[in-house]
């Protein structure tokens, strides 16, 4: 989920540093995969409540490519959220922050995400 703060400031997530998970140690956003038959948006809504206790309002579906890595087609929700990430629990992760543009080439990112953050950015 690529969720705003409506004054140009993006909801990143630091992802733990242990062996066995994707992208270790990487800034990202919230988010994750289907369990049984959810839908996209059930299975964002169920991520974010449970990686971070964050219920966004009015989330929007894009999707985009994969370049960095398998090719398959990234489905991923756009939302705005005012509130303070400190006021977070989180249970992923070592950390959340309010992250401006300007400050993504000095942070770990995946390809991918980069991609999607950028997209969003100049859209």
């Amino acid at each position: 989920a690529i969720i705003t703060n409506g004054a140009g400031r993006y909801l990143m997530h630091l992802r733990d540093d242990v062996p066995g998970i994707a992208w270790p140690g990487h800034w990202g956003v919230l988010g994750g995969g289907c369990e049984g038959e959810e839908t996209l948006r059930e299975t964002i809504v169920r991520e974010l409540q449970e990686e971070a206790g964050l219920t966004a309002e009015e989330l929007t579906a894009s999707a985009g490519p994969d370049t960095h890595g398998s090719g398959r087609l990234l489905t991923f929700f756009t939302a705005t959220w005012k509130g303070d990430p400190r006021s977070l629990v989180l249970t992923e992760g070592r950390r959340l922050d309010r992250v401006a543009p300007e400050q993504w080439n000095t942070l770990l990112i995946a390809g991918f995400v980069r991609d999607i953050l950028h997209r969003h950015h100049t859209c």
